[in-house]
C-alpha cells in the first residue's frame, strides 16, 4: 500500500501543474535530458519490467508455459492436485508413468503396463509457425 501511495505522489510530481489544473497546454521547448523526462522514462521503463515479471509469474502459477525438449522424455499430461502438488503423466521410451511432484519430491505413483493414448490437439497452424519451426530443426542439426 504505501509503494502504491509513493507510486502516486511521484506521479503527481511529474505530472506538469497545467494538464493537473486542466489549462491548455502552452508549447515550449522541451530540454529531452530535463529531469522530469529522465523519471518518466525510467517509471515507464520500471512499469513495463514489473509487468513482464507479474505475466511471467502468472503463467508459471497457472501452468500454461510448457517447455518441451526433443528427447527421450516427454511430458503427456498433468493435472494440479493442490497450491504445490501435482500428478504428472511421462512418457519415457515405450513406458508411462504417473508421477507425484510436490516440492522437494518426485514420487512414482505408478508404471502403466499399456500405455495411455492421448489424442493431440488439432490446431490450425500458420504458416509463420510452420517457418519458425523448420527455421529451429535446421539450426539444431
Amino acid at each position: 500500500m504505501k509503494f502504491a501511495i509513493t507510486l502516486v505522489a511521484l506521479l503527481l510530481q511529474i505530472l506538469p501543474c497545467s494538464v493537473m489544473a486542466g489549462d491548455a497546454p502552452v508549447k515550449q521547448i522541451v530540454d529531452p535530458l530535463a529531469g522530469t523526462n529522465i523519471i518518466q522514462m525510467i517509471g515507464g521503463l520500471i512499469f513495463v519490467l514489473i509487468l513482464v515479471f507479474a505475466i511471467a509469474w502468472l503463467l508459471r502459477r497457472v501452468g500454461g508455459v510448457s517447455i518441451t525438449g526433443g528427447g527421450a522424455l516427454k511430458v503427456i499430461s498433468g493435472m494440479s492436485m493442490g497450491s504445490r502438488d501435482r500428478v504428472v503423466l511421462l512418457q519415457v521410451g515405450d513406458e508411462q508413468l504417473l508421477l507425484g511432484v510436490s516440492p522437494g519430491r518426485v514420487q512414482t505413483l505408478h508404471v502403466l503396463e499399456k500405455p495411455i493414448k492421448v489424442e493431440q490437439p488439432t490446431m490450425s497452424t500458420s504458416i509463420f509457425a510452420d517457418k519458425l519451426a523448420e527455421v529451429l530443426k535446421s539450426k539444431k542439426k
